[in-house]
């Protein structure tokens, strides 16, 4: 079912987007060669429960970290642990934040240290594919014109886009209807209203766009071992527009 948001839920839902927006920043501050993923974990669920919010990924189905941590090949779900990030490496940082009886979620991939073209490129076409997903999105937009923007432009950058793994609704479930997915076929889809609150998340990868999960029934990474990298927001729907509210 779907959860059209009123503006006072709207406005409950700015405060743990707010500190999803801080907490990945915080994060882009720390990360260097030499940090684990734990460290980063640990550095994340301090802040996050200093501003009064609660990790929503933290036992999330079981999942056992505040933020997923994923490096490189992983193309989400990344559970931290003794994985140092070295120079030349990319890193995806996806977390959630629940506060005043509201999700918040947001992704950004970072650079650690210099990383080579191929890399800058990837991060740069993955949130671009954001922007070219939200450019023209306002109330009455098939849903599936999110995905086919996604997806056109990464294909015309050489990229390719998971089909396993999508974007969401988010309200007071961390996970909520629909599916937004990153590809798809302009003019299909449930029309989309005036208030219903979305995460638009872009997962690119730099081969094949087959992934694999590994035994720990989280970590998905290429099947070919190439990079993969993620940008995500969560966006509410308006008459002539949208309005992000981890940025």
């Amino acid at each position: 079912m779907i959860h059209v948001k009123t503006e006072q839920e709207i406005d409950l839902m700015r405060e743990p987007c707010a500190i999803v927006r801080d907490t990945l920043a915080y994060l882009g501050s720390k990360i260097r060669p030499g940090i684990s993923t734990a460290e980063l974990d640990e550095l994340a669920e301090g802040y996050i429960r200093s501003r009064g919010a609660i990790p929503s990924c933290l036992g999330y189905s079981g999942y056992p970290a505040s933020i997923c941590a994923s490096v490189n090949e992983v193309v989400v779900h990344g559970i931290p642990g003794e994985r140092y990030l070295h120079e030349g490496d990319i890193v995806s940082i996806d977390l959630c934040a629940y506060k005043n009886g509201f999700h918040g979620d947001g992704a950004r991939t970072f650079a650690v240290g210099k990383i080579d073209e191929g890399k800058q490129k990837l991060v740069r076409v993955t949130e671009e594919c954001f922007w070219e997903a939200v450019k023209n999105l306002r109330a009455g937009t098939p849903l599936y014109d999110i995905g086919a923007a996604v997806q056109a432009h990464a294909e015309s950058n050489g990229f390719s886009v998971v089909r396993e793994f999508v974007g969401h609704g988010i309200g007071r479930e961390m996970h909520e209807d629909p599916s937004v997915p990153n590809y798809g076929k302009r003019g299909t889809g449930i029309r989309l209203k005036v208030g219903q609150v979305i995460c638009i998340e872009p997962m690119i990868l730099a081969g094949a766009r087959q992934v694999r999960v590994l035994e720990d029934g989280w970590t998905a990474v290429t099947a070919d071992g190439k990079p993969a990298a993620h940008y995500e927001n969560t966006v509410v729907i308006r008459e002539d527009g949208v309005e992000i509210l981890t940025l």
